[in-house]
């Protein structure tokens, strides 16, 4: 199994980025997708999922910054980050996951600084 981040990198406050995970060796759309976050000191934590049939979840200090969409087509999901901000700063990692069972891919850097 393999999840692979891209997308991040430096950007300024206010601005976007759009980071996209490819999944290979699972059945995708089966799959629930998530992107996750950890920033130095702190602890991972979830910023959104997806479920297979399209039902997405955010956490309050993204909603209406960030979309999340899937395309099972190409095994791929995505995360559209608008109006960042310093906070955001962080390794986003991508998520799988089928009941008890749960892949991460390496994760990408984002860095919201002027």
């Amino acid at each position: 199994v393999q999840l692979v981040e891209s997308g991040g990198g430096l950007v300024q406050p206010g601005g976007s980025l759009r980071l996209s995970c490819e999944a290979s060796g699972i059945i995708f759309k089966f799959y629930a997708m998530g992107w996750y976050r950890q920033a130095p000191g702190k602890q991972r934590e979830l910023v959104a999922t997806v479920t297979f049939d399209g039902s997405t979840n955010y956490a309050d200090f993204v909603k209406g910054r960030f979309t999340i969409s899937r395309d099972n087509a190409k095994n791929t999901v995505n995360l559209q980050m608008n109006s960042l901000k310093p906070e955001d700063t962080a390794v986003y990692y991508c998520n799988a996951a089928l009941g008890s069972v749960s892949h991460w891919g390496q994760g990408t850097q984002v860095t919201v600084s002027a």
